[in-house]
C-alpha cells in the first residue's frame, strides 16, 4: 500500500516507475509492471508512429481531395458509363471521345459532371470519415493496421458511401448521361433532370440499383484500403516513422485502383444497367446479371474497363496524396488528441 501513496512526478504519472526498478520489472508488483508496459507503448506512439487522424480531419480533407480528384478524372467517367450502356453507340473509346466532341463539342465530355461534383465531396468525406472512425480503435500503439482490419474498415467505409452518398448521386449521373445520347435529350441540365425524376419517379427513382451499389462499393473500397494499408505496412516495415513521399502514395494508390477495377468490373456494369433509363428492363440486380450473361457472355461484365482503368488509377493516387497532405497540414492548424 505504501508504494501506492509514494510521491510521483507529472512526468512519471501513477503508473511511473524509479528508473532502477524500471531495469528489473520482473521484480515489481503486477500492477506495477501492467502500467509500465503501458507507458511504454505510449511512449511508442508518440516517438513518431502513423498518428491517428482524427474524424473531422478526414472528412473535411477527404472532402477537398474528392472534389479536385472528380474535376480532373471526369472524361474517363463519362467514356466508360457510354461504353457499359445498352444498347451500344460507340465502337471504343476513339470512337466515343470523337463522336461526342463531334456533336456536343468538348462541354459533352463534362455531361453529368455537376451530379458527380455534388456527390464527389460527400462521399470523399463520408468514406474517409468512416474509415478512420472505425479504423482508429483497432490500431496498435504505433499507429499500424493490421491489412484484415483495413480491409474489414474499407468494406464499412464503402457500404455507408454507398447507401448514404454514392447510390443516388450514381443514378443521376447514369441517367443524364443515357438521355444525351437520345436524338432529343429531355433533361436540360442538373437540376432539371433531378426534379424530372423526382417528379415522375419519387425519391425511389434516385434509389435504383441501391444493392448492386452497395457491393460495387463495399468491395471497391474493401480492396483499395486493403491493398493501400499492406503496401504503407510493407514499406514501413519495422520503422512506422518513415515518411511516404507523395510519389510513392501515389504509386500505391493507383496499385490499390487497379486492384478494385479488376476485383469488381462484372459489378461496375450491373450497377450501371441497374440505373440506366432501360432499369425496367431488369426485375432486380440478380436478374440484370443473368440477362446480360445471357445475352451478351461474360466479357460483356468487363464492358468499359480500360476507360475505367485509366480513370481510377488516376483517382486513387490523387485522392490518397490530396488527402494524406491535407492532413498533414490540418494538422499544423487543427490541433486534436
Amino acid at each position: 500500500m505504501s508504494s501506492l501513496l509514494k510521491p510521483f512526478s507529472v512526468r512519471e504519472g501513477p503508473c511511473g516507475s524509479h528508473p532502477a526498478a524500471a531495469a528489473s520489472r520482473s521484480s515489481l508488483p503486477a500492477h506495477q509492471r501492467s502500467c509500465a508496459a503501458r507507458r511504454d507503448l505510449a511512449a511508442a506512439a508518440a516517438a513518431g508512429g502513423r498518428k491517428m487522424t482524427h474524424p473531422g480531419k478526414a472528412i473535411l480533407a477527404g472532402g477537398i481531395a474528392g472534389g479536385i480528384e472528380i474535376c480532373i478524372t471526369f472524361p474517363t467517367e463519362y467514356v466508360k458509363t457510354q461504353l457499359q450502356l445498352d444498347p451500344p453507340r460507340y465502337r471504343g473509346i476513339g470512337d466515343c471521345v470523337k463522336l461526342t466532341v463531334q456533336d456536343h463539342g468538348l462541354r459533352g465530355l463534362y455531361r453529368g459532371l455537376s451530379s458527380l461534383l455534388y456527390g464527389s465531396i460527400p462521399k470523399s468525406a463520408v468514406r474517409f470519415g468512416v474509415f478512420e472512425m472505425l479504423s482508429n480503435p483497432m490500431r496498435d500503439a504505433t499507429g499500424r493496421l493490421d491489412n484484415t482490419r483495413s480491409l474489414l474498415c474499407g468494406l464499412g467505409a464503402g457500404i455507408t458511401e454507398a447507401v448514404v452518398i454514392v447510390c443516388p448521386m450514381e443514378t443521376l449521373k447514369v441517367k443524364l448521361i443515357h438521355d444525351q445520347r437520345s436524338l432529343r435529350p429531355r433533361y436540360r441540365g442538373f437540376f432539371h433532370g433531378v426534379s424530372e425524376i423526382i417528379r415522375e419517379q419519387g425519391v425511389r427513382g434516385t434509389y435504383q440499383g441501391l444493392t448492386a451499389t452497395a457491393l460495387k462499393q463495399g468491395s471497391n473500397q474493401a480492396i483499395r484500403f486493403y491493398v493501400m494499408n499492406s503496401l504503407r505496412n510493407w514499406y514501413k516495415g519495422d520503422d512506422p516513422t518513415r515518411e511516404m513521399h507523395p510519389i510513392v502514395t501515389a504509386t500505391f494508390g493507383a496499385t490499390a485502383g487497379a486492384a478494385s477495377v479488376f476485383g469488381n468490373a462484372p459489378l461496375d456494369v450491373v450497377k450501371t444497367r441497374m440505373q440506366g433509363l432501360e432499369a425496367h428492363r431488369y426485375k432486380n440486380t440478380a436478374d440484370c446479371a443473368f440477362q446480360i450473361l445471357k445475352q451478351e457472355g461474360p466479357h460483356a461484365f468487363y464492358k468499359g474497363t480500360v476507360p475505367r482503368l485509366g480513370r481510377v488509377c488516376l483517382d486513387v493516387a490523387l485522392v490518397f496524396v490530396i488527402y494524406e497532405e491535407v492532413v498533414k497540414l490540418l494538422n499544423n492548424v487543427w490541433k486534436t488528441q
